[in-house]
């Protein structure tokens, strides 16, 4: 691979990468269809910078399409969508899930365009049928990564939790040494903190 093909290469992964979390942060809106939509147009644009990355004239009625055919009507993710409907619960675990499907499918999506543009393909050539099954490959991959990803986040946000609450309870610490509160409190205090 020539050094300019690697540095395409690379870049197309940044594009398809930051789609990515950027599709699963949509597939966190509460509001079913809004979702929808949101992913569509975050896929539009990922499809919109790798034609940039390849010098590929960008089709926007075609690349809709093309996001339409491969993807299928939409009915396989109107469960994971239905989720949304249950209060409480529906938006949090459907917004969970929904999120980790979008994230896949912006991946799978990404994947497919530049195998295609890395080829030599443009939009004239560009047949959804010959590339399903490489699109639900991807697809599959996108949803380990996705999940990956979404519990990265978690670990990182409960380390910055705990990070946060050792921090407070050194400031009641320092507050009890300095005499402003009593051992009784500091106790009380810490535990509440724990209990959070």
């Amino acid at each position: 691979m020539s050094e300019n093909q690697e540095i395409r290469t690379s870049n197309a992964n940044s594009v398809i990468k930051n789609h990515m979390i950027w599709s699963m942060g949509a597939g966190f809106i509460p509001v079913p269809i809004a979702d929808l939509f949101a992913v569509s147009a975050i896929q539009l644009d990922m499809i919109r910078q790798l034609c940039k990355v390849y010098d590929i004239n960008f089709k926007e009625t075609e690349g809709k399409a093309i996001i339409t055919a491969l993807t299928g009507s939409g009915l396989a993710r109107l469960g994971a969508r239905a989720i949304k409907f249950i209060p409480g619960v529906g938006s949090i675990l459907g917004g969970v899930t929904l999120a980790v499907l979008s994230g896949a499918s912006s991946y799978a999506i990404g994947e497919v365009f530049k195998k295609h543009f890395e080829t030599g393909g443009t939009f004239l050539d560009f047949d959804p049928e010959r590339l399903k099954k490489y699109y639900n490959e991807k697809f599959e991959k996108g949803k380990a990564l996705a999940k990956q990803m979404q519990d990265d986040q978690v670990v990182k946000e409960e380390a910055a939790s705990s990070v946060a609450m050792v921090e407070k309870v050194k400031e009641l610490a320092k507050l009890k040494a300095e005499g402003l509160i009593t051992e009784e409190e500091f106790i009380k205090m810490k535990q509440r903190l724990i209990e959070r």
